[in-house]
């Protein structure tokens, strides 16, 4: 019998649980709950687990720096899996604590409002739209601002967080959707040392970290050009301190193609021609989100 795969996330609750239950909602995996976004690349890294699940896009907030940070610097797992899953937050609290008169939630009854921060900045309109005058706190995850709200009753707390988050902890979702936009999504990535594979994922993709010759001028151009003749689409390109010295980037590109074609080792390879360092971060299947 071959062993149960293990997956590393965030706690239970956040929308990293969410993303992670939609991926594996028809396998038989072991979720690993992590509290900070290091114990979960440690836990896949020390060979604890499988696969790391890491947010590392936002529709509203962009690239998750630290996240890519630490698949480029710290740890090395491939990534493996990509898929997108909608951040939709709540304002979560005490629904008979927080009433008014006509049974509603009161706005002037919460005193102040925790999250992580990526969420945060996802219901910024709704705070000042609403609870202008509510404290701010960010937390480690959305999981632990809806346990803060709910080990410190009466006190006129409310968290932004899950649908989930609030079942597990039995609380209310006083208002739905606070989010500032409708079409907030999140894009995850699939990291470790484990294959995985997905049967029928139309979309492939690569993605490569690029250093640029110091001595090259117009190094950027002649990389781009490697792409642009071949006709490979390049979805994303990011530049990104390499932190050896100031001034000194790597680019981090997210190219919609498959490693196995014939096209992309070639203009990989002429990207190598000219002095430029190429690292693989993963080829792997992109799996966009499909609502049941």
């Amino acid at each position: 019998m071959s062993k149960r795969k293990s997956v590393a996330l965030l706690p239970q609750g956040t929308v990293s649980d969410e993303a992670v239950r939609y991926l594996f909602r028809n396998e038989d995996v072991e979720f690993v709950y992590c509290k900070m976004i290091a114990d979960v690349f440690q836990s896949t890294a020390n060979g604890h687990t499988d696969w790391s699940v890491i947010p590392i896009e936002n529709t509203i907030d962009g690239s998750v720096s630290l996240h890519i940070d630490w698949l480029v610097h710290e740890v090395d797992l491939p990534i493996r899996a990509e898929w997108v899953y909608p951040s939709i937050q709540n304002l979560i609290g005490s629904a008979s604590e927080l009433a008014g008169e006509d049974g509603q939630w009161d706005a002037s009854k919460i005193t102040k409002v925790m999250s992580h921060p990526v969420a945060m900045a996802q219901c910024l309109q709704f705070v000042r739209g609403k609870l202008p005058h509510a404290e701010l706190e960010t937390l480690s995850s959305t999981t632990e601002a809806v346990r803060m709200v709910k080990n410190n009753p009466g006190k006129g707390w409310a968290a932004f967080g899950t649908r989930l988050a609030a079942a597990d902890l039995e609380l209310e979702v006083l208002e739905a959707g606070v989010t500032d936009h409708d079409n907030n999504f999140t894009r995850f990535a699939l990291v470790g040392n484990t294959p995985y594979e997905k049967e029928n994922a139309q979309v492939q993709k690569t993605s490569i970290l690029i250093t640029l010759p110091e001595d090259y001028p117009g190094a950027l151009h002649q990389v781009l050009s490697a792409f642009a003749w071949r006709k490979i689409s390049l979805s994303k390109i990011e530049s990104r301190p390499t932190k050896k010295k100031l001034g000194s980037y790597y680019f981090y590109i997210d190219i919609v193609y498959a490693l196995d074609s014939v096209l992309l080792p070639a203009a990989i390879a002429e990207i190598e021609a000219i002095g430029c360092q190429v690292r693989l971060l993963g080829a792997y299947p992109s799996l966009p989100f499909v609502k049941d």
